[in-house]
Order: structure tokens, then C-alpha cells, then sequence
């Protein structure tokens, strides 16, 4: 009976053995599903409060599953956005230096465009003021800028005052008079840059005698720097033309050009 009694126990504790080392296999095998070594899982301190520990791992278990399915290729996907991000980053650093580059060049060329601006503005004031004193014996005139504050958007407003009148804006001056003093205008601005040739079609169209006179002076001047074409039905005008080209219509429709030129040596007008 004593010898079935040890039998008896040493089958129970054979089963309880056997039990052990199930739950060792399934702790092992749950330690190294978390992607643990069992060195490192021996070398853990045991938890202070054991229930709580497993309400933890219980909390945290139900939180992975409630994640869902893992994605296996989450991290190469991952890896191919933070690398396409990165080179948009690079290129956004890029264009930002470019526009902050273009920017200062942007500005430079303002300030030199202003600079050079005012310069020929002054030049042509100056040229402008002197040539309406010489169509205009006695009188004053000068331009303004309309914005002066946006260069790149301003007009000009010219000022003048003939001898014996009063200061008046240009709309208030009659029609020889406003022919001469744009004219005064444009030979201001052609002092201040010379050009090869300058053409005219009948600038003098709406003056006096006396009005043309003076422009007639200013032409001789003009001409020594530069040649000049002009288009006139003048008599006076064609006379102080150095080379003189007449147009006229035949009876049979047909245009005839006649050209004409004064030799300087003897005064006499030779056909060309």
C-alpha cells in the first residue's frame, strides 16, 4: 500500500512537471514574440505588484489590437514619403534663396533705375528750361513729376510761363504756343541723348511767322549734332533745307520725285 501511495505521487508530480514546463515554453515563447531575449527577460526584476502588472499587459495588449493588422511594408513606405519630403524640402530651400536673391537684384536695378532716371530727368529739365528761354525770349518754363514718390509710374507736367503772362499749366496756352513748347520738350530730351536723325511731319504746321522764326533757329542749332528729316508744306522751312526732296502726283496717277540740294560754295540750289 505505501509502495502505490509513493507511485500515486511521483505521478503527480511527473504531471505537475509536465505543467511547468508547458507554462516555461509559453513564457518563453510569449518573451520572444515580443521581440525580447530571454537573457534580457531573466535579468528583469520581478514587478512589485503582479496583478497589476498583468491589468497593464492586458490594457496594453487590447490597445495593440485595437490598432489592427500591421502593415508589413509601413516602414519602406515610410522611408519613400520621408524621402520624397526631403527633397521637396530641398527644393522649397531653394526656390526660397532664389526669390530672396532675385529680390535684392530686383531692388539694386530700382535703385539704379532711379538713380539714373532722376539724373537724365534733371538734365532734360535743365535742357528744356534753356531752349523755352530761347523760343520764348524772357520766359520760364520747367516739368514736374506727377508721382514722385513711384518713378516707375509717374507722368510729367509741364509748367511754362511766356514773357508777359502768367504761370500756366500747358492745356491753357494757345495752339502755337503748345506746338512750340512740346517741341521745345522733344529737342530738350534729344540734347540730353543724341541720336543719328531726327524725322518731323509738319511740326510747324500751327505757327505764326513769329513762332516759326524762332523754331526755324532752333532747327539750325539742332542740325549741328545730328540731321534732321522734315516733312513741310512751308516755304520758309523748305528754304533752309540743305537737301530738299519734292513729291507730286502725274497726270497718269504716278508719283515723280524731285530732289534738290543747296552747294554751299556758290549759294546756287543743284538738281541731285
Amino acid at each position: 500500500l505505501a509502495v502505490e501511495k509513493e507511485k500515486d505521487a511521483a505521478n503527480q508530480i511527473s504531471v505537475e512537471i509536465g505543467k511547468l514546463e508547458v507554462q516555461v515554453q509559453n513564457a518563453i515563447e510569449a518573451i520572444l514574440a515580443t521581440g525580447a531575449s530571454l537573457d534580457e527577460a531573466l535579468t528583469l526584476p520581478e514587478p512589485e505588484d503582479r496583478e497589476q502588472s498583468e491589468r497593464l499587459a492586458a490594457s496594453l495588449k487590447s490597445q495593440l489590437e485595437a490598432l489592427g493588422p500591421v502593415n508589413a511594408v509601413a516602414m519602406d513606405e515610410y522611408e519613400r514619403l520621408k524621402e520624397r519630403a526631403d527633397y521637396i524640402n530641398e527644393q522649397v530651400a531653394d526656390l526660397e534663396a532664389a526669390r530672396t536673391s532675385l529680390k535684392k537684384i530686383i531692388s539694386a536695378i530700382d535703385r539704379k533705375m532711379r538713380s539714373r532716371f532722376l539724373v537724365v530727368f534733371d538734365r532734360v529739365n535743365q535742357n528744356f528750361s534753356e531752349i523755352f528761354s530761347m523760343l520764348f525770349p524772357g520766359g520760364h518754363a520747367h516739368i514736374e513729376l506727377t508721382d514722385p514718390d513711384h518713378l516707375s509710374e509717374t507722368g510729367i507736367e509741364i509748367v511754362a510761363q511766356p514773357r508777359g503772362k502768367r504761370i500756366t499749366k500747358m492745356m491753357l496756352m494757345s495752339g502755337g504756343e503748345k506746338s512750340l513748347t512740346a517741341l521745345a520738350l522733344l529737342f530738350a530730351v534729344y540734347r540730353t541723348r543724341t541720336v543719328p536723325f531726327y524725322v518731323f511731319d509738319e511740326v510747324e504746321a500751327a505757327l505764326d511767322d513769329a513762332n516759326l522764326s524762332k523754331l526755324l533757329d532752333a532747327i539750325e542749332q539742332l542740325k549741328e549734332t545730328t540731321q534732321l528729316i522734315v516733312i513741310s508744306h512751308q516755304r520758309r522751312t523748305m528754304e533752309q533745307a540743305d537737301v530738299l526732296y519734292g513729291v507730286s502726283m502725274q497726270a497718269d496717277g504716278v508719283s515723280h520725285v524731285v530732289s534738290q540740294r543747296l552747294d554751299k560754295t556758290t549759294g546756287k540750289v543743284v538738281d541731285i
